[in-house]
């Protein structure tokens, strides 16, 4: 048995508990605030800000861990090379999450080391240097903070009379201590997708089949697998996947991003060196073993013999319509009474208007019809509030 420290407890790390405790792993599940998703699946909790360094060292003194699963960005990531040092594994590695914690690490491994494709950008500290690089990048852009999580602080720039309350947005939505924003072209990409890959301790790179995804203010909304994509602009993704997750180190699932321009072209566009949003939709026997259960297994050094489409399906989030200091009242009648449907209730105590609250999945054959799937999640997804607070034009 592994003890194994989560950093960051929310809906993602409560899925990656569930598989290794069915592996029969202990689990310390670590987060700012009581009762996190996550802390209610697992073996101990611990509450602290985990960008408090010396609080994080004693964390990790106190349960001495063998493993430690970073699953957010606030985190103080220097420290991580002082445990790695120390003998304990940090997944995927120390490095992969202190370069992906911070968009321009990311972003300068990606385009100036690696060359691959990406969307022109430039970074800004003071609304003057981003005045400057908005005229050379042109309208529209896209700003976002440099550290940030689940699209808080992103928008999408006209023209120069939103400059303004755009900055002030990235900065106030930036996690962490590192106020900075980048500045980037905006894409005409025809969609968007999702490349998980696995790499693993012992054995090759290894590739889900891809998953489509809408975002609203850079936060997922919906994703379904599997992505209609050509054969020739997925070998470009998994190329640039491989090459990145390669040079950043490290065993475990990555959540890579692309668009896909009307002229097939692929960019890059971020990465995540843990299970992703979007593919919560493996939660709903897509494929052979979940992002969560792959995860677990790169992690823990098991053998993954082959990932495999094994139905269509499609995701939906459930958004909070209000504030309340409470969990919420969740009504999954209407949801359930319809067959290949599934509920993932996050458990969050606290809402916030459009904190995402949960989750529904539905699937059907493999070769079903997408559009039909993604209808009907959205659609039932509405139900679970009484509301629809985000599907209406997409």
């Amino acid at each position: 048995m592994k003890k194994i420290l989560l950093l960051g407890s929310g809906e993602l790390g409560k899925e990656f508990v569930i598989a290794a405790k069915r592996a029969g792993q202990y689990v310390i599940a670590c987060d700012r605030y009581d009762n996190a998703p996550a802390m209610q699946v697992a073996d101990e909790r611990e509450i602290f800000s985990m960008l408090d360094g010396d609080a994080l060292a004693a964390v990790v003194e106190k349960h001495r861990p063998d493993i430690i699963v970073p699953e957010i960005e606030a985190i103080r990531t220097e420290r991580l090379f002082d445990f790695e040092k120390a003998g304990i594994q940090v997944v995927p590695s120390a490095r992969a999450v202190n370069y992906t914690m911070n968009r321009r690490a990311i972003r300068d491994l990606a385009s100036k080391e690696l060359g691959l494709r990406t969307a022109k950008y430039f970074y800004a500290k003071t609304f003057e240097e981003f005045k400057k690089a908005a005229d050379e990048i042109g309208f529209p852009c896209v700003v976002k903070p440099l550290m940030s999580s689940s699209g808080h602080g992103q928008s999408y720039v006209h023209n120069d009379d939103e400059l303004e309350q755009a900055f002030k947005e990235a900065m106030e939505g930036s996690r962490g201590d590192v106020k900075e924003v980048i500045i980037e072209e905006f894409i005409d990409f025809e969609s968007e997708f999702t490349l998980l890959t696995v790499t693993q301790k012992e054995g090759p790179t290894l590739f889900c089949p891809p998953i489509g995804h809408i975002q609203k203010g850079g936060d997922y909304r919906e994703s379904w697998q599997p992505y209609a994509i050509g054969e020739e602009a997925l070998k470009q993704a998994q190329h640039m996947a491989d090459e990145v997750t390669h040079a950043l180190t490290g065993a475990g699932i990555w959540g890579v991003e692309f668009f896909l321009t009307k002229q097939g072209e692929v960019i890059f566009s971020e990465l995540s060196p843990r299970p992703h949003d979007t593919g919560m939709v493996t939660l709903g026997h897509t494929t052979n073993l979940s992002e969560f259960e792959l995860h677990f297994r790169a992690v823990m050094g098991l053998p993954i013999a082959g990932i495999h489409l094994e139905h269509a399906g499609t995701s939906a989030v459930i958004l909070s319509p209000e504030e309340s200091d409470n969990p919420l009242e969740y009504n999954m009648v209407e949801a359930l009474k319809e067959d290949r449907t599934r509920i993932r209730i996050f458990g969050k105590p606290e809402a916030h208007v459009g904190r995402r609250m949960g989750v529904v999945l539905c699937y059907g054959d493999v070769d079903a019809d997408i559009d039909a799937l993604r209808d009907k999640a959205k659609r039932l997804a509405g139900t679970i509030l009484g509301t629809d607070p985000y599907m209406k034009k997409s």
